[in-house]
């Protein structure tokens, strides 16, 4: 005769199965459940200050997509005043960036 087939596990398995539970359950135990560390961790540093020759690539590329149409003493008047701003830290003028749209 066969043996009935029977769904409990063996003693070996079903010390490897706890094993693993416990392992698991060590693991999440050492995770914080506060949420301060996510905003912690996407905080972005503050942005470097512009060099004077990087403001100036940034602007004369700006000025470059979109008016190169435009004379070319007026795209360096809009990236001398760009550059300006730039460096002072200060957002862009409405002047700048009606004469960057395209």
């Amino acid at each position: 005769m066969t043996k009935p087939c029977t769904l409990a596990p063996r003693p070996a398995q079903r010390l490897l199965l706890t094993a693993a539970l416990l392992l698991a359950a060590a693991a999440l135990a050492g995770c914080e459940t506060t949420g301060a560390g996510v905003a912690q961790a996407s905080a972005k540093p503050a942005p470097a200050p512009m060099s004077h020759t990087q403001a100036a690539e940034y602007c004369w590329m700006s000025t470059e997509h979109g008016h190169a149409d435009l004379p070319l003493d007026k795209r360096a008047d809009i990236v001398t005043q760009c550059i300006k701003e730039k460096l002072a830290g200060q957002p862009e003028t409405k002047q700048v960036k009606q004469a960057q749209k395209p």
